[in-house]
């Protein structure tokens, strides 16, 4: 590690007056108290009290032995029963996506330590995979000594561990950071979130993510708690778009920004759906970066919790009604007044491909279906709006079928003439 990102990296809050984390300091200190026992002073606090615990435990530096208790079959029933599975979506989405191309692996632990999940950089993990960091092992304090995912459960804090602040020496070559996450509903601890690599993972960035995601993640599980208690176990929620964006839930009308309300479309259209390169073309005529998406997607998942459930790809985590499909189920029942009456251009701002598309499908659709009724009510409703206010051949129509002498016809007359005048 050199030593200008060692400058950078701090533990949970303001480092103490006269603490070194620099590779020869820290390697001094640990040398000189595995020989004597004597207190390792001047590093950090938080690693030389797991230091001392680790050295009771008699954790050997040489030759950690994390436990693997559970073979792979057990291991995938554990964890699809865990309360973190159902977040590791979000997990995904901020930081294992772009952790293969910083050189970083994410792992996702359970209260005790054990590994549940290990992902990203694939180079990396075949290094930790020599040192027993795999799916199933546990890193506890107990078995391997001073690390982030076990040192953050022994002191139920974000905690940061650079290089040779391990206590087990065929770790030292590695730096990583983790915070615990806890339910939101009992403040009990239900696993850790960690990320380990080499110079990037001692910086204060790295940090700093990992409590983001966690704050996220609990965020997430206090949504998804929520809309448990339902008496249905799943709150009604119904997504407005024909108009003004708004999503109302069971707790009122929330609005929603154009880019919320495009995303949440595109994923109720698509209901297998959406990896991040399939949104950004739906989502932007031009170019735009997968990265864009992931940060697009997560500010929506603060607004929408539990209804957004995966990141590979991108879908909706239940059907969610909107009111285009409110008027496409008007128009397959034939009730064409119904339809005109609740259709609205859809997202008229948006010039997002994929909305633009949806909207001149969904207009071409309500259009075809109002012609063809010849329902005077329904040809009033079409072109008393916006898209009908100039259609002739609506204006013409209206014409025909309405009943000589009456308001109808008189209005239809009237702007026909005046549409064929400038036609001409």
């Amino acid at each position: 590690m050199e030593r200008s990102a060692m400058s950078m990296a701090r533990g949970d809050g303001a480092r103490a007056a006269g603490v070194r984390r620099d590779p020869r300091s820290v390697r001094a200190a640990y040398e000189r108290f595995l020989g004597t026992g004597e207190p390792p002073g001047g590093i950090d606090p938080v690693v030389a009290d797991s230091w001392r615990r680790s050295l009771r435990n008699g954790v050997d530096p040489d030759t950690p032995h994390p436990q693997v208790a559970l073979a792979d079959a057990e291991l995938a029933a554990y964890r699809a029963a865990h309360p973190l599975a159902a977040v590791m979506p979000v997990v995904r989405e901020l930081v294992v996506d772009g952790a293969a191309d910083d050189g970083l692996v994410v792992a996702v632990s359970d209260e005790i330590g054990r590994l549940l999940w290990v992902e990203g950089n694939r180079r990396l993990r075949g290094t930790v995979d020599r040192v027993g960091f795999v799916e199933g092992a546990v890193w506890g304090e107990e078995s391997v000594g001073t690390n982030a995912p076990g040192t953050a459960l022994a002191t139920r804090r974000a905690v940061q561990v650079i290089g040779a602040e391990h206590f087990a020496r065929p770790v030292q070559e590695l730096s990583c950071a983790a915070a615990p996450i806890r339910d939101p509903r009992t403040g009990r601890v239900l696993g850790v979130l960690d990320v380990t690599g080499r110079r990037a993972a001692a910086t204060h960035v790295v940090l700093s993510l990992v409590r983001a995601t966690v704050a996220t993640v609990e965020r997430e599980l206090a949504t998804r708690a929520a809309a448990a208690l339902h008496p249905s176990g799943v709150a009604p929620v119904d997504l407005r778009v024909l108009g003004r964006p708004v999503l109302r839930t069971p707790a009122g009308e929330r609005p929603l920004s154009l880019r919320h309300a495009e995303i949440l479309l595109l994923l109720a259209e698509h209901p297998r759906g959406l990896a991040a390169d399939e949104l950004a073309v739906l989502l932007h005529p031009g170019v735009l970066s997968d990265v864009t998406v992931r940060a697009e997607v997560s500010r929506l998942r603060h607004v929408v919790g539990a209804l957004l459930a995966g990141s590979r790809p991108y879908r909706l985590a239940r059907p969610l009604r909107t009111d285009v499909g409110d008027v496409r189920a008007a128009l397959a029942a034939g009730d064409v007044r119904a339809a005109v009456g609740a259709y609205a251009p859809l997202l008229p701002r948006s010039v997002a491909p994929g909305i633009e598309q949806l909207r001149a499908e969904l207009s071409a659709e309500v259009r075809a279906a109002v012609l063809a009724a010849g329902d005077p009510d329904a040809l009033d409703a079409w072109v008393r709006g916006a898209e009908g206010a100039d259609d002739h051949a609506a204006w013409t129509r209206l014409l025909d079928v309405a009943p000589a002498g009456s308001p109808q016809a008189v209005r239809a007359r009237a702007r026909a003439g005046l549409l064929d005048e400038t036609l001409s």
